[in-house]
């Protein structure tokens, strides 16, 4: 982009991986029955839903979805220092 920001479709990459990075940091991808990770910025709003379906033991999946929306949060905010 012309004022050297990152372009929306680089924010929406960035957050997406992080957030998956995130979640395959904490299980081996055949414990995951399911995940989506959704990620939209628009107007400069960044929004991320992650839904995550895998057993619960050291983890929560719920914990590991709000941690996973928050890498990619983080990853983001890294992008535009």
């Amino acid at each position: 982009m012309a004022d050297g920001a990152p372009s929306p479709e680089t924010v929406v990459e960035t957050a997406s991986d992080a957030a998956e990075g995130l979640i395959f940091s904490r299980y081996r991808t055949s414990d995951v029955r399911d995940v989506d990770v959704t990620v939209s910025f628009e107007e400069g709003v960044l929004e991320v839903d992650v839904y995550l379906d895998a057993p619960d033991g050291e983890h929560t999946a719920e914990a590991v979805a709000d941690e996973a929306a928050l890498a990619a949060r983080r990853a983001v905010d890294e992008l535009f220092e």
